[in-house]
């Protein structure tokens, strides 16, 4: 701007003029730009030192795993294509073990090193190699497919070289990181960006919280480090995105906030060892949050309770919202799970929830989440819809399904247990509100607005409610064979 400013002069001003409006404009441009260490205060001159540092303690992971071979032609029977056929397998069979590569940082001198699950899964042999050219056997103390991540162990026979973990909580969007690692078997590679987001859900498990950065990641940097700029781990290498199979700038890594505490029970335990709070949950959608009166449409809807389960000993209850879980505010449902499996088995926490407009609090000691339970599985979500059967009910006007009540006759038709309360869908408009949000024949209204129900008539008159008072929506608990979940059926209009 100041630029345009002194062309404009330029044309017929005097020379004093100029002067004056030149100087002028040097000094608002010169007001205008920040401090130069405003603009780049952490960036350093060079990575050198700092890759000098790290990588000793950065190692590759190279795993064998034997391969069972199939038959070969010696197992057929005898016949005239038998030449063909030994020819066919012997050329096809495998050759040898089955070997991968992958990456893994040491964490402490007496030769613990961290890696990813699926770096070292099914291996019969792990070999650890350092960049001086030391190898050594490991052996696997234990791992964790729900985080990808595994701890290994070497005896070095001296002090190795290793590095700290960082705090990833501390990291923000923008900062400065360094991934070191083994990319395509290639041996110690460097390279640097920036944490593009933090939080990031990519469905690789039910504890997803990423961190993104556009720090190249390839293929053979799993279980690498992900370092800040004093030299921390703030997180492992773990996925990328790409359709080429190489680096595109969007590789992800576990923060270390998750990583460390896995890590530290693997040393201990051998294992996981989770808290466990026994609920199924679901999204609190806008449209939930407006049918329970929430301000904000956040926190975990509880979808139903496991029997002697934690969550029921403390009395938590199917439509309760859980907002806050020890200390900590529940933003998204996703939260829930991971606040969690991090918390020490056996504690006594303080859970808020939000129950008939208003909050409640609960103490709740957790269990221990075994592998065949679910710590806070998410509810079917039933958005696939279903066009329903053809069975006879009364219809609802404007939720574009028929309902009837639980007689003999109508278990016995949708295979409902004697012990299920409740009116069951006969048949839903494949156009309709109830189909858009995957209700279907079959299915059992169990609550309305968080109130038993057993007539139809009472659905339908609370519908009418609804739509008189201006909602745009009323909650449904509905059971889906053994599944329970909450649905905001539209009634406007």
């Amino acid at each position: 701007m100041s630029l345009m400013i002194f062309r404009r002069v330029e044309r017929g001003a005097p020379k004093a003029a100029l002067g004056l409006f030149a100087a002028m404009s040097l000094a608002l441009a010169l007001i205008a730009l920040p401090a130069p260490e405003a603009l780049g205060r952490d960036a350093p001159g060079s990575f050198a030192d700092l890759a000098a540092k790290l990588s000793p303690a950065v190692v590759n992971i190279s795993t064998k795993q034997a391969v069972d071979e199939p038959p070969g032609a010696e197992a057929l029977p005898d016949g005239p294509f038998n030449d063909l056929f030994r020819d066919f397998f012997d050329r096809n069979r495998p050759r040898g073990p089955v070997q991968s590569l992958g990456s893994g940082f040491v964490i402490s001198a007496d030769g613990f090193v961290v890696t990813n699950n699926h770096v070292i899964k099914d291996a019969d042999e792990v070999t650890v190699n350092f960049p001086d050219g030391a190898s050594f056997q490991a052996d696997v103390i234990g791992s964790d497919d729900k985080t990808d991540l595994a701890l290994l162990k070497i005896d070095a026979g001296k002090p190795l070289p290793f590095v700290p973990w960082g705090d990833s909580n501390e990291s923000r969007v923008g900062d400065w990181v360094l991934a070191i690692g083994n990319p395509f078997g290639l041996g110690g590679s460097v390279s640097a960006g920036i944490i593009s987001a933090r939080n990031r859900d990519i469905r690789a498990g039910p504890y997803d919280d990423f961190i993104q950065t556009d720090a190249a990641i390839n293929r053979g940097n799993s279980g690498g480090p992900l370092f800040n700029l004093a030299g921390q781990v703030i997180g492992v290498n773990t996925a990328i995105i790409s359709p080429s199979g190489g680096s595109i700038g969007i590789g992800f890594a576990v923060p270390s906030a998750l990583a460390r505490n896995v890590i530290a029970q693997l040393r201990e335990f051998g294992e996981t060892r989770r808290g466990w709070l026994g609920v199924r949950i679901q999204e609190v959608t806008p449209d939930i949050a407006e049918t329970l009166d929430l301000e904000a449409a956040s926190g975990a809807l509880v979808a139903s309770v496991t029997p002697d389960g934690p969550a029921e000993g403390a009395n938590i209850q199917p439509g309760d919202v859980i907002l806050r879980f020890d200390g900590r505010d529940v933003s998204e449902m996703r939260d829930l799970p991971r606040m969690v499996a991090e918390t020490p088995v056996g504690k006594t926490v303080r859970v808020v929830v939000w129950r008939k407009g208003k909050s409640v609090t609960v103490k709740v000691k957790l269990g221990r989440l075994e592998n065949q339970d679910t710590l806070a599985a998410a509810a079917p979500t039933g958005d696939e819809g279903d066009p329903g059967g053809s069975s006879q009910g009364a219809e609802v006007p404007g939720a574009g399904m028929a309902l009837a009540a639980l007689t003999a006759e109508i278990r016995a038709r949708f295979s409902i247990a004697d012990d299920v309360v409740g009116v069951v869908v006969t048949s839903v408009d494949p156009r309709g509100p109830a189909a858009a949000k995957g209700i279907a024949a079959g299915d059992v209204i169990l609550e309305i607005g968080q109130d038993p129900v057993s007539d139809p008539a009472v659905i339908a008159q609370r519908i009418v409610e609804a739509r008189e008072q201006g909602r745009n929506s009323v909650l449904l608990l509905v059971q889906s064979g053994p599944d329970l979940r909450f649905v905001p059926l539209p009634v406007g209009g």
